[in-house]
């Protein structure tokens, strides 16, 4: 054999030979540790409790259930440290006699190798350590003093004295003459520092623990577990004795005569233990290393192959990548040309939309009969219907792409809820449908958020509710989510609902909310900042309802519960996939319950912020002049009735619910009555003179000659659903107080309106001539002096310091600048250009003034030029208020726009312009 491949057997030899000694000795010391272990449980349970804790029994069942963790031990047992002097009393208490182990060298394994009771009492000595404690397997060494034997009497002393385990030299275990040694733990009174004397160790002595090893059984073992093609032979010695080592282990076969030798270390620094290892096989033939090498060439052939078949797949999977991400940009470019044209056809539909919806709006303030009247309504409702069905496709398509964003602002929850069910009130007066809303005391006046795109779930939904209920009503309810938590553990009324009829159960439509527990009805408070607030909305109707099967689609876009339903009652049916997306956005759930024929319940959660005000307490609303009245309510149905007070505490008013006539009227300012109350009491109330009536109405064909009767009050007609300006507005005719027109066709906020833009100078920027016309007539309408302008440098020219206007309002999207840019997806700063101009060019004209180069009474005395500047635009996908605001402009008003809409925006920014402008 070559001398390379004699190297290689040794390297490999010395390898085997090295990793079994680590294995033998880390599996010792896995059995000492646990040894260790049960000294100090001894130490803390037997002498550091009295009375003690452990006997032989407890001892010996312990033992036993823990032999596992101590697989290589025979048995374990403890024995005490008793002084002469204690002799006496010790045995006294024990009840034997110590006894002496003779000639007995080794601890016995096995109880029939000999009898204790023939052994003799233990000589008078300084002291003695007989056995009190010890495992089944060896209980028969119970009374035998460990100190009278030779090698354990050494092994004792020894193991006090240092503090660590002491091991015995190898000896034959009895009965299976397998060889195997002791080890000894002392047991001490209290913890010892790691410097103490000999002298102080053996003054705190209190006993010594000792286990046997059965160090054959621990090598075959360990050899099993590492069985190799090429087996090695194993002997282990003990060469304390270096000139006499002790066989502990393996036999003297013969081998091809390479030997290692591992060092083996079982914690006793006195005794020394080596492994030898040596091959049992002959070195192989030379026809060995043939085949050995015909073996390798077949397996490079293998490894070829499959490295050319792996090249080959790698080759694939870079081609399919390829060619995915070529899809990929294809997608991505026809996701922009939808994008695009989406924006397009939005900006084409809005802006002849803007024209025709603002013509009508001026032709319904001229001169026109009823008949006229009514064609024009109906023509600028359908128009708005128009608008807000692209309005929704638009949010389809910016949800699919991932634009869709929300503002962050404050607004008035309960403002909001009225503009809804004023929204709809309309629309069920015929159906006799109760429409109302209730927002809880707790949640706050104020929050910060999107207050548009709440509206429009909450739109969507109630919408979805009108079409599919005939009869019953329709519920909104606003609670904190801790608030509904505590009411879902109240077991709720069946027919204890708006209108009497059964609903379907809202808890079923909040089963699947992560904020709830498994069982949807315990609150899960999650760590959140302290001014988050977690609403949630429930709108119930008792209406068709929807059947099990179509509950998973409905929140699907552009999809209906069946084909019927959009022949009967119309949509496109994205509203709900709308309003899932937006809830997501604001960190909400929403789920939905329904029973055919029954009705329906959907409900979401939103998170928003507090606004920083205090919690609404119902009593501070619009009107000072109703503070400190009070009034009765009179409504047998508790959920209506509470409904009906929450709206008229709005007003500061203190109400006192009942559910008959039979009261005493004469200390209240006003009497509302329901009107299913009233029909039923009619010829058989007296009143008097006081107090003021007023009938809660869900019908507009309700009139007050309905309500009359002979010799009783003619009552005012509140009409449902309440709310808090209509209920304002009501009042204030019925108790003659305050404006009585205040309310009526939004002339407050044209009054609003002529005092903030009456002789206010304002240029209108427009390239198309209807738009502009709409937009100068609607400023004019409300006093404003307009001057018009078609191209955007036009508008420069004139805003160019100093002019004498107080504001601008600007189309974004005019084909001037820059050359015609209509396709603007990809030009979005090119629409800007306008203003970014002239607020260059009154940051210069400001600096230059500053520094002395202008002098400012060459500029009117104005030192800071800043002129008010409103974009105008069809375009509602990127044309944002942040960008407005980006590009210098001062707010934002979206095609077509509205009386109201103008009013929020001009009287946002005008309250400045007298300080800042002339």
């Amino acid at each position: 054999m070559s001398s390379q491949s004699v190297e290689k057997r040794k390297e490999t030899l010395a390898s085997m030979c090295d990793e079994r000694a680590r294995m033998l000795q880390d599996q010792f010391n896995v059995s000492m540790n646990h040894l260790q272990a049960m000294s100090v449980v001894v130490s803390i349970f037997y002498h550091g409790k009295n009375p003690s804790a452990i006997d032989q029994r407890t001892f010996a069942r312990y033992t036993d259930r823990t032999a596992f963790e101590r697989p290589l031990t025979s048995g374990v047992a403890y024995a005490v440290r008793v002084l002469n002097s204690e002799r006496e009393q010790f045995e006294a208490q024990q009840g034997w006699t110590i006894k002496r182990m003779d000639n007995v060298e080794q601890t016995p394994v096995h109880e029939d190798e000999y009898n204790p009771a023939d052994l003799e009492p233990s000589p008078v000595e300084d002291e003695y350590a007989p056995v009190v404690f010890a495992q089944d397997t060896v209980s028969h060494v119970i009374s035998v003093d460990m100190l009278s034997g030779k090698e354990d009497g050494e092994n004792v002393l020894r193991a006090r004295e240092s503090g660590k385990g002491v091991l015995t030299a190898p000896f034959p275990l009895l009965k299976t003459n397998r060889l195997g040694v002791i080890l000894t733990f002392a047991v001490y009174k209290k913890d010892l520092s790691p410097d103490a004397t000999p002298t102080e160790r053996i003054q705190e002595t209190a006993g010594y623990l000792g286990g046997i090893f059965d160090i054959e059984s621990l090598v075959e073992k360990l050899l099993h577990q590492l069985a190799s093609k090429q087996t090695i032979l194993v002997n282990v010695y003990d060469t304390s004795n270096f000139s006499q080592p002790i066989s502990m282990y393996g036999s003297n076969t013969s081998s091809d005569g390479l030997h290692h030798v591992s060092a083996l270390n079982f914690g006793d620094p006195f005794r020394k233990h080596e492994m030898h290892c040596r091959f049992k096989q002959k070195p192989p033939w030379p026809w060995v290393a043939i085949t050995t090498s015909v073996g390798i060439l077949i397996i490079t052939l293998l490894v070829a192959q499959i490295f050319h078949a792996t090249m080959n797949r790698i080759t694939k999977v870079e081609d399919d990548y390829h060619e995915m991400m070529e899809l990929k940009k294809r997608a991505e470019a026809a996701d922009i040309a939808k994008s695009q044209f989406l924006a397009t056809v939005s900006h084409e539909i809005r802006t002849p939309m803007n024209g025709v919806l603002g013509m009508l709006h001026m032709l319904m303030d001229t001169y026109l009969d009823e008949t006229q009247q009514d064609y024009v309504r109906t023509a600028r409702e359908s128009g708005k219907a128009l608008v807000s069905l692209i309005n929704q496709v638009l949010d389809q398509a910016k949800i699919e792409s991932g634009k869709l964003e929300l503002e962050e602002v404050s607004f008035d929850l309960r403002a909001i809820l009225d503009d809804v069910l004023s929204l709809f009130s309309g629309k069920l007066q015929d159906k006799r449908v109760e429409l109302a809303g209730y927002v809880s005391s707790k949640v706050p006046s104020t929050l910060v958020g999107d207050p548009q795109r709440f509206r429009q779930i909450v739109t969507n939904l109630v919408g979805n509710s009108i079409k599919f209920t005939d009869k019953g009503h329709i519920f909104v309810t606003v609670h904190l989510v801790e608030e509904v938590a505590e009411l879902m553990e109240v077991e709720r009324d069946p027919n204890s609902t708006l209108s009497r009829l059964p609903v379907a159960d809202r808890t079923r439509s909040m089963r699947g909310f992560k904020t709830f527990n498994q069982e949807g009805s315990t609150y899960t408070s999650l760590s959140s900042p302290d001014n988050q607030v977690n609403i949630i909305v429930s709108v119930e109707d008792t209406g068709q309802g929807i059947p099990f099967e179509a509950h998973a689609r409905v929140f699907n876009p552009f999809m209906q519960v069946g084909p019927s339903i959009s022949r009967t009652h119309g949509g496109t049916g994205i509203g709900l996939s709308i309003s899932k997306c937006l809830v997501h956005l604001m960190k909400g759930e929403i789920g939905l319950s329904s029973l055919p024929q029954i009705g329906s319940t959907f409900t979401f959660t939103a998170v928003f912020t507090n606004g920083g005000q205090e919690v609404n307490n119902q009593n501070n609303f619009i009107s000072s002049e109703f503070e400190g009245m009070r009034a009765l309510l009179v409504d047998p149905n508790p959920v209506r009735a509470k409904v009906s007070k929450y709206h008229i505490q709005r007003l500061g008013i203190q109400v006192e619910v009942v559910s008959n006539l039979n009261q005493d009227f004469s200390s209240l300012h006003m009497l509302f009555i329901e009107e299913e109350v009233w029909d039923k009491s009619l010829g058989r109330i007296h009143f008097g003179i006081s107090p003021k009536v007023l009938i809660l109405s869900n019908s507009i064909s309700s009139t007050r000659s309905t309500f009359s009767a002979p010799g009783v009050v003619s009552p005012f007609i509140v009409m449902k659903p309440l709310r808090a300006s209509m209920l304002a507005a009501s009042l204030q005719r019925a108790m003659g107080v305050g404006n009585k027109e205040k309310y009526r066709n939004g002339e407050l906020r044209m009054l609003s309106l002529n005092n903030l833009l009456r002789g206010r100078r304002i240029l209108v920027v427009d390239d198309n001539p209807v738009n502009l016309k709409v937009a100068a007539g609607a400023l004019k309408k409300y006093g404003a002096e307009v001057v018009h302008a078609e191209r955007g440098k036009e508008a420069i020219s004139l805003l160019t310091p100093p002019h004498c206007f107080d504001a601008c309002f600007m189309d974004i999207q005019m084909p001037e600048m820059d050359g015609y840019y209509l396709v603007y997806i990809y030009n979005i700063h090119n629409r800007f250009e306008a203003t970014k101009r002239i607020r260059d060019t009154e940051l210069s004209i400001n600096n230059r003034i500053q520094l002395g180069e202008l002098s400012v009474e060459d500029y009117e005395n104005v030192s800071n030029w800043h002129v008010r500047i409103m974009a105008m635009t069809a375009d509602v996908i990127q044309a944002t208020y942040e960008e407005c605001l980006k590009c210098g402009m001062d707010g934002y008003v979206s095609k077509p726009f509205e009386a109201e809409q103008l009013y929020r925006e001009v009287s946002r920014f005008f309250h400045t312009v007298n300080d800042e402008n002339p």
